[in-house]
């Protein structure tokens, strides 16, 4: 089955661990106060200054298993040892309400929600090089050599997935993929459909 997002754009934005897909993320909504974050549960512990209902709502596994059971994400996958998943209810009363929403997820999840929803944009977020995405890993400070480890050797099948997303975009210049990223943003606000719902004035009175 599959899901209209007549109301509201829906964009879909992937990347491997150590990308920046985070921080292009939070820097293009600082910019832009149309675009809302759908907040995805996560099994795993937060992070450095990460706060529950923020960057993640922060469950236990069992909490998780009653919300799978009780079909209640839209999808959900294992990552890195955790489970991730997005709200069903959430994003069909976002979309529903006119919004722009932004999913951060990873490809699985992303895979999924395109299915869902087949007039949803998808980014791939790709690093420059394997020795910068290792570099920015270590950078960060937060994980074990085991962590980084694993993070590396999913990042090869992450990556493989780009081509079945609708952009992909190289973050090897921070302010570049930003300005790509706000690029793919904007274009899809000048569809017809998106100009009808937000400038129904101008339409009616073009009688269009």
């Amino acid at each position: 089955m599959t899901m209209s997002t007549e109301a509201g754009n829906l964009y879909v934005i992937a990347a491997p661990s150590g990308a920046g897909k985070s921080s292009l993320v939070k820097a293009l909504m600082a910019q832009d106060p149309q675009l809302e974050l759908s907040v995805s549960h996560t099994t795993r512990a937060p992070r450095g200054q990460e706060q529950h209902g923020r960057e993640y709502f922060f469950v236990p596994h069992d909490e998780f298993d009653r919300m799978v059971a009780n079909n209640a994400f839209v999808e959900w996958a294992h990552v890195h040892s955790n489970r991730y998943g997005t709200s069903r209810q959430a994003i069909q009363d976002k979309i529903s309400s006119g919004a722009d929403i932004i999913l951060e997820i990873d490809f699985q999840g992303a895979l999924q929600i395109k299915q869902l929803f087949p007039k949803a944009v998808t980014v791939f977020i790709l690093p420059p090089s394997w020795p910068e995405l290792e570099a920015r890993l270590r950078h960060r400070g937060e994980d074990s050599e085991d962590v980084i480890a694993l993070r590396l050797k999913n990042a090869a099948t992450e990556m493989a997935q780009a081509k079945n997303f609708d952009f992909v975009i190289i973050n090897d210049s921070f302010e570049r993929a930003l300005g790509d990223l706000q690029a793919i943003v904007r274009t899809h606000r000048l569809t017809d459909a998106a100009q009808r719902r937000n400038r129904s004035d101008t339409f009616a009175a073009l009688r269009l």
